[in-house]
């Protein structure tokens, strides 16, 4: 028995657009159909909204100062969520 999954194709991967239902280590057979929507997939409006209001680009070395501000660790947090799926 199959089912439809709705999926975004990013970097080389496609990733389904809800929570799945398959086991792991398990093989599959996909058969990809370009879905005709007329609602981008993109949020053109909220991208448009994380720009910054002077036009200046944040540089690499401010994203890092910005987290090590954070307290704990990151990884922590990507372990616990990696473990909940």
């Amino acid at each position: 028995m199959g089912k439809q999954i709705d999926a975004i194709y990013e970097n080389g991967v496609l990733r389904p657009l809800e929570p799945v239902d398959l086991e792991e280590h398990q093989q599959y057979s996909i058969d990809v159909v370009r879905a005709e929507r007329d609602e981008p997939v993109l949020d053109e409006e909220f991208i448009e909204s994380c720009a910054p209001e002077d036009g200046q680009e944040v540089t690499i070395e401010e994203v890092r100062q910005a987290l090590s501000s954070i307290p704990g660790s990151l990884s922590d947090d990507i372990r616990a969520e990696h473990d909940r799926r």
